[in-house]
């Protein structure tokens, strides 16, 4: 994939808030705050190999903004892991936050090593070094900051970190809540693994069912048909894609780091997914065109584009070849400024990032509040609701004389289960902001989505700043 060392993220983000604060009346002062990262933490630590021998490992855990607290922000583990990546994703992470109306303030986290490189002993290792180091400055817990899974880090990781973190506090009744996106063994939550995906899926369907926008851009509305390119089939990628094939999209090409596919007929992307996790590469899957040179996959034409890897993927070189109608970023991002700009003046919709892939962060938010709570949702009221509806079908039918049928009975009688709840709150978050950000757009009168989700998170931002009573 495209990677530039020189491309400042952080930088990038901070102009797109100078573009959004060109809308708004705020206080020079206020703005240079809410721009900057409160607490940069850089750090190196040793590992010693099963050789004997010792690696240095650098770290980072950089909070964005502590408007609202705890901070929230997933660990990376990257070989591309640097301070100015990790200080663009943790100001994303705040601006996202407040875009999608989820009380915290930003973070973000990376560990600068290669995991495919390390076997499951080493990796343990070196995450349960890196919380230490964190518990160490205080840069960890369930009122100060509060990590999740990102590129190269999962469930296992932080299983181990929640571990690390209560045998350092064993006295902290809410521990469990000092990181999400963990096993629901260790009070994870149900939902949380395709969280992000599905918040793409929801965050794609609202924007293709507005029909003013689409006459726009010469599409019908709705998902039916619509055809899509992925880059990237991790696990953001693939729920993101399976949830809009289900819709009726059609996947027509999928682009990994090592190669992809291109199918004009569809491809089905849960035998995809299987072949590549037992073969590490889509070369000899059965179906469909294997392109060696991936990154090229995604100036291949179709109505929607989904990257959902890494960031700078789109840069001003390749952006003049873009052929979809509407871009989707899933990953953090994966478009820079100099190409946003050659997509607008094409007339190419972008969903922004600190938008569409918001939907890790709202359920990892209910995580933190089942955590903090010590109970699961549903739990209370399931069997409760249940009698209830069971007592209302009964009355209908006495009264009627008319039977429903064992289907019906069970669809309505079904007490929510916390993976119902999760979900519908999920919608509930992606739906609503969606359309808030849109009809910002407009009436500022802008071609950019994300100019207009910058508006709505800085004024959130600064009115936390306000009531605070820091700025006048």
């Amino acid at each position: 994939m495209a990677h530039n060392e020189e491309y400042s993220l952080f930088e990038d983000v901070c102009s797109f808030v100078d573009d959004a604060a060109q809308h708004m009346k705020l206080h020079p002062g206020l703005l240079e705050q809410i721009k900057q990262c409160n607490s940069i933490y850089k750090f190196n630590f040793p590992i010693r190999m099963e050789d004997g021998s010792y690696q240095v490992v650098k770290g980072y855990r950089v909070q964005h903004s502590h408007h609202k607290l705890p901070t929230k922000g997933g660990i990376r583990f990257s070989e591309m892991v640097n301070e100015q990546e990790v200080m663009g994703l943790s100001a994303l992470m705040t601006y996202k936050c407040a875009m999608v109306n989820i009380p915290f303030g930003g973070a973000k986290g990376g560990v600068n090593i290669d995991p495919l490189k390390y076997n499951a002993t080493q990796l343990e290792k070196i995450t349960r070094r890196y919380t230490a180091e964190l518990i160490k400055k205080k840069f960890i817990g369930p009122a100060v900051d509060v990590p999740a899974p990102d590129y190269g880090t999962g469930a296992r990781e932080m299983s181990w970190i929640v571990d690390t973190y209560e045998a350092f506090n064993p006295e902290a009744i809410n521990a469990k809540a000092c990181v999400t996106g963990k096993p629901l063994s260790q009070h994870g939550i149900d939902g949380r693994t395709e969280a992000t995906g599905m918040g793409v899926y929801i965050g794609i369907r609202e924007a293709v069912s507005v029909e003013e926008d689409m006459l726009e851009l010469g599409l019908t509305t709705g998902l039916k048909d619509k055809k899509i390119i992925v880059q990237g089939l991790g696990n953001v990628g693939f729920y993101s894609a399976k949830y809009l094939t289900e819709a009726g999209a059609k996947v027509i090409g999928v682009a990994e780091w090592n190669g992809g596919i291109w199918d004009e007929d569809g491809i089905d992307i849960e035998s995809l997914k299987n072949f590549q996790l037992a073969n590490k590469t889509f070369e000899g899957y059965g179906k469909g065109k294997f392109i060696e040179n991936s990154i090229e996959i995604m100036e291949y034409p179709c109505d929607i584009l989904v990257p959902a890897a890494l960031e700078n993927q789109i840069t001003s070189e390749n952006a003049p070849r873009i052929q979809a109608k509407i871009i989707g970023e899933a990953a953090n991002g994966p478009i820079t400024k100099d190409a946003e700009k050659i997509l607008l003046d094409k007339d190419i919709m972008v969903i922004p990032d600190m938008y569409l892939n918001a939907g890790g962060v709202t359920v990892s938010y209910f995580e933190w509040l089942k955590n903090l709570s010590r109970v699961s949702f549903g739990k209370l009221e399931k069997r409760y609701d249940m009698e209830k509806f069971k007592l209302l079908i009964d009355s209908i039918e006495n009264a009627t004389g008319d039977a429903f049928n064992q289907a019906q009975r069970d669809a309505i009688i079904k007490g929510a289960s916390e993976r119902d709840l999760v979900i519908s709150g999920l919608e509930e978050t992606m739906v609503e902001a969606y359309h808030e950000m849109n009809q910002k757009r407009k009436d500022k009168r802008i071609k950019s989505l994300r100019t207009a989700a910058f508006i709505l998170a800085i004024d959130r931002i600064a009115v936390s700043y306000n009531d605070m009573g820091i700025f006048p």
